[in-house]
């Protein structure tokens, strides 16, 4: 997203500097939310999990962004209600809850910029959640490749199927059909796209 980066810069003085390393988990459900986050450097993968155990990734806050799980719960006053992980060392800036909603009751621009940010990331949940209920899991996995071009994914099956909000039998399932038509090559916890082309038709001619 990142269509608040340059302007969201003026508040940093607001908050206090943070710098996780990767994998770290910086928020879970259940969890106080304690301030505004706003990333300098690096992501967050935000994801939810159901009671069965599957997650979905449900978006990333790159560098610039603010996180839109933490804006709402600071709006509403809740906890947590999903988890937020650090993919490579992530730098940021902590605006405390307090000051947080002062800004956001005196200031303007600061009010627009959180409610813009907002808006578009809620435009983009709306998207996934349209693309579990209606596409198969094959045509999203296809388009989730071709992407990314003729590269080499290091991630697990059980990765992919949580960026997918699927369980990992489909996915490997889906992989190995792939596979056997020549469009991937699949490797010890890495997959290479071969003919993104191809994924990208399938994804796109056999959409229902």
């Amino acid at each position: 997203m990142n269509i608040t980066a340059t302007s969201f810069a003026d508040y940093h003085a607001h908050g206090s500097q943070m710098t996780v390393p990767n994998g770290t988990c910086i928020f879970r459900p259940g969890d106080d939310t304690s301030a505004f986050l706003l990333v300098t450097s690096g992501t967050v993968r935000v994801e939810q999990t159901n009671s069965s155990g599957r997650t979905v990734v449900l978006y990333r806050v790159e560098t610039g962004d603010s996180c839109v799980l933490t804006t709402a719960c600071l709006l509403a006053g809740k906890p947590y209600s999903g988890y937020g992980y650090a993919e490579g060392e992530m730098t940021g800036v902590a605006i405390p809850a307090e000051r947080f909603r002062t800004l956001l009751t005196t200031d303007a621009r600061f009010q627009e910029l959180v409610f813009r940010g907002f808006a578009a990331r809620v435009g983009e949940l709306t998207d996934v959640i349209d693309d579990l209920l209606e596409h198969r899991t094959d045509l999203r996995l296809a388009r989730w490749l071709s992407v990314r071009g003729s590269t080499e994914i290091h991630m697990t099956q059980q990765e992919v199927a949580q960026e997918l909000g699927t369980a990992r039998e489909v996915v490997s399932r889906t992989l190995k059909s792939f596979e056997t038509q020549g469009w991937i090559k699949l490797g010890r916890r890495s997959l290479t796209v071969t003919d993104a082309q191809a994924l990208a038709q399938h994804g796109q001619a056999h959409e229902l």
